[in-house]
Order: C-alpha cells, then sequence, then structure tokens
C-alpha cells in the first residue's frame, strides 16, 4: 500500500473508520466544518491526515453537547488546548454526576428490602430527577381504561427495588446509545437509526403491549410535552425531535403511516 493511500481516505472509509454516518460527512462538508482537502485521480474527495484529526475533534466536542456552530468557532480558534481542556472538564463533571447516580442506587438498595414493592416516591428516587411521580397519575388519567394500562399496571406492581433499578440501568443505555447516535449524525430511516427504533419498541413493551403505531403514537409527546423534550435534549440537542423521526420512519417501514397512527 502506497504512503497515499495510508494517509487519505474516501468519505466512505472516513465514515467507517468514525462511526459516522456518510451523510453526517457530507453535511459538514456542506457547512464548511471539515472539508476534505485531497482528491483522488477519479476526482473523488479524500480526507488527509489533518482532515481526520479534525474531524475526531469535532466528534470529542459533540460528546459534550457543543453545537455545531460552536464547533466551528471552537476549530478555528488556534488555541485548541484551551477548548480541550474545557470539554475534559465538561467530561469530567458527566462522569462525576453518573457516579453520584450509582452511589444513590447503591444506597438505596441497601435500604430498601429486596422483595418489597416500592412506592412512586421510591421509583422516583430510582429513576433520578427527571422522573416525577405524577407522570404516573397523568398516564392512568389518559389511559387508566385501556387493557394495556391495566397489564402495564399489574407489571409494575410487582416490580421490586431490585426490578427498577434494572429499569434505571437499561433506560440510561438506551438513552445514551439514541444521544450519540443522534450526535454522530445518523438520519431517520438509516439501518443504525431503525435498529435504534426497535429497541426502543422492546423497551416500551416491557411495560405495556405496544406495536409501531402505538410507539409512533406515544413518541408525539417527546416534541409536544416539554418535559419530555426536556429529558432528551438535555442528553443532546434537538434529541427529541431526532427520536420521534427515527421512529416514525421506522414505523413506515413496517407499513404504518406516521400520520394516522392510530392506537392499536
Amino acid at each position: 500500500m502506497s504512503v497515499r493511500e495510508q494517509r487519505e481516505w474516501t468519505v466512505g472509509a472516513a465514515a467507517e473508520l468514525l462511526g459516522v454516518s456518510v451523510r453526517a460527512l457530507h453535511y459538514w462538508h456542506e457547512i464548511g466544518l471539515v472539508v476534505p482537502n485531497g482528491r483522488s485521480s477519479g476526482g473523488y474527495r479524500l480526507y488527509s491526515e489533518q482532515d481526520m484529526e479534525r474531524l475526531h475533534h469535532v466528534l470529542l466536542y459533540r460528546e459534550t453537547g457543543m453545537s455545531l456552530s460552536h464547533i466551528g468557532e471552537a476549530l478555528a480558534d488556534p488555541d485548541t488546548g484551551r477548548h480541550l481542556a474545557g470539554q475534559r472538564r465538561k467530561l469530567l463533571a458527566r462522569i462525576s454526576h453518573l457516579q453520584e447516580k450509582v452511589s444513590a442506587v447503591d444506597k438505596l438498595m441497601k435500604e430498601t428490602t429486596m422483595g418489597r414493592k416500592i412506592s412512586a416516591e421510591e421509583r422516583a428516587a430510582i429513576l433520578g430527577s427527571g422522573w416525577d411521580p405524577r407522570w404516573e397519575d397523568e398516564a392512568e388519567e389518559r389511559w387508566g381504561g385501556t387493557a394495556e394500562w391495566r397489564k402495564s399496571a399489574e407489571r409494575v406492581a410487582e416490580m421490586t427495588a431490585a426490578d427498577w433499578t434494572a429499569a434505571k440501568v437499561d433506560v440510561d443505555a438506551l438513552d445514551e446509545a439514541l444521544a450519540e447516535a443522534c450526535r454522530a449524525g445518523i438520519e431517520p430511516g438509516e439501518d443504525r437509526a431503525n435498529e435504534l427504533a426497535e429497541a426502543h419498541l422492546r423497551w416500551l413493551n416491557q411495560w405495556m403491549e405496544a406495536g409501531h403505531s402505538n410507539q409512533v403514537i406515544l413518541a408525539r409527546m417527546y416534541t409536544d410535552d416539554p418535559r419530555f423534550r426536556a429529558h432528551y435534549d438535555d442528553r443532546a440537542p434537538g434529541l427529541a425531535q431526532w427520536l420521534r423521526q427515527v421512529i416514525e420512519e421506522n414505523a413506515r417501514g413496517h407499513g404504518v403511516d406516521p400520520d394516522s397512527a392510530t392506537w392499536s
């Protein structure tokens, strides 16, 4: 392999190496964030070592939720070390916050008899500050008369502190996977997006019997209800809207029109 081949990457090769979509790289090119400098003999754009380093910085900045416009400003600043140090502080703060959550869950597990059913307030303690016990009352008011609600209520009534702790771990992992895909520029309808939509549907089915049509209806709350929007957008800017679109595009692939979806 020649030196040129070792040090330059096509758009597809760069996307695979970095774990992002080709569409994301094209978009970053269009807005001038990372413009590949090289050209192949066939006229295709090629990313150089310097371009790849710039892309790595973009991904690092996005990991802490920095907007693309702010990333562009950071990349234009010759004092790269200052920005990297700032991102490092933000990542450490996130780690510290997660460690505090783990400690809180560990404490609750010790204080709670593992076989005992727990209250809404105790569930809120496990699920963290993003959970409001009043949501359970609102959900019962909206769906309390349905068979799905009765089955869901039966499942919840049987859950112990250990079950809720495991559920918290599962939803945190799902939310983080969704946020990572959103930050990476994965587009609704792409394979990875559809995989995550199906993972979200499996998560829903831990609580109720839901199909793609039900999932679409529930996803509307992610953008329409400020509390749900904040829950997702706090993880990654625009995540609530992105997740709704991901769910809707995946539903289309399963024969469900999101615009006319009904509860089934």
